[in-house]
């Protein structure tokens, strides 16, 4: 089972930005819907953001709409998460995974998750 790999991740100051990336080694994903999710330590796992396999199709949770942009390039086979205005809040571990389904913010619908990257804002 191919695994997503995330670089990207880093600790910043409240107000800054990261971009994170998430590939898949040897493999191509330009078929997929794909997501990103976060965890924080002693919270459950939430969506952050998704991507339809064309681009045409996006979606954001609340808490980072404005904020965070997500973007792909299928002939690099990458999906990019451009995080701008970094809040202490948004500190968690960001992990991609690929879904067979359109865009959606269900965990249980992606398979093929990352190890994850840490991201931590400080304020």
């Amino acid at each position: 089972q191919v695994q997503l790999v995330e670089p990207g991740g880093g600790l910043v100051q409240a107000g800054g930005s990261l971009r994170l990336s998430c590939a898949a080694p040897g493999r191509t994903f330009s078929s997929s819907t794909i997501g990103w999710f976060r965890q924080a330590p002693g919270k459950e796992r939430e969506f952050v953001s998704a991507i339809s396999w064309n681009g045409g199709a996006t979606s954001y949770a609340d808490s980072v709409k404005g904020r965070f942009t997500i973007s792909r390039d299928n002939t690099k086979n990458t999906v990019y998460l451009q995080m701008n205005s970094l809040k202490p809040e948004d500190t968690a571990v960001y992990s991609c995974a690929a879904s067979y389904y359109a865009v959606n913010a269900r965990a249980d619908q992606y398979r093929n998750w990352g190890q994850g990257t840490q991201v931590t804002v400080s304020s």
